[in-house]
């Protein structure tokens, strides 16, 4: 368990799909600034259980609670990498980095100083003109990266960062996550199958297997 000031609290969650139950009884903590990776194989629940700590789905039992907070539906200061990316293949690069920010109605030059930030931390902006679907599985990671930090969130979710991409990409995104974390103080939140992966990027491992949770 963490010994830092919990900023993550999950306690006693469960999730079924009918007569499927993907996990229960989890109970967890994440400190604040802390990197934790979730390990577990595929078709364990790993990415069920981050959707619900990121209120994109509701649990069926149990709480999550964020800085003191409930967690019933997404909420600001977190943002996730989802691991098809879930991009805009038509649009530019800037262009999907800038449309979160746009729906949240930050000014133009808001908007063009975040992207232009957020592009940089990743090493894309050389790329900012070109439509999302001319990059490469390593640099579409990049961008879908850059889009969560543009909302300078303080949670980072990040689902199978380099499950699509090449051992040469895949040391650069862990260079930039590392990073990132300590540049940004950011809290991490990881999905692997991979325990190396979850080794080298420093944080505490957690397995998920069986619809059970413990510390590695």
């Amino acid at each position: 368990m963490s010994n830092v000031a919990a900023q993550i609290r999950v306690s006693g969650l469960a999730k079924r799909y009918g007569t499927l139950e993907v996990f229960r009884g989890i109970d967890f903590s994440v400190g604040d600034r802390e990197i934790v990776a979730i390990v577990g194989p595929s078709g364990c629940g790993k990415t069920t259980l981050l959707r619900c700590i990121d209120g994109l789905i509701t649990a069926d039992a149990g709480e999550i609670i964020v800085n003191g907070d409930p967690v019933t539906s997404p909420i600001s200061g977190m943002a996730m990498v989802f691991q098809h990316f879930g991009l805009f293949p038509w649009k530019t690069v800037y262009d999907n980095v800038a449309y979160g920010l746009k729906i949240r109605g930050l000014k133009k030059d808001q908007v063009q100083e975040r992207v232009a930030g957020a592009l940089e931390e990743v090493g894309l902006t050389h790329k900012s003109a070109q439509p999302a679907v001319t990059l490469s599985s390593g640099e579409t990671m990049r961008l879908g990266l850059a889009r969560a930090l543009a909302i300078d969130p303080e949670v980072l979710f990040l689902d199978e960062p380099t499950t699509h991409i090449d051992k040469a990409n895949t040391r650069l995104i862990e260079d930039c996550i590392r990073r990132l974390k300590e540049e940004r103080a950011l809290t991490l939140i990881i999905i692997t199958h991979d325990p190396a992966q979850a080794g080298r990027l420093g944080g505490r491992q957690l397995l998920l297997e069986g619809g059970k949770i413990k510390e590695m």
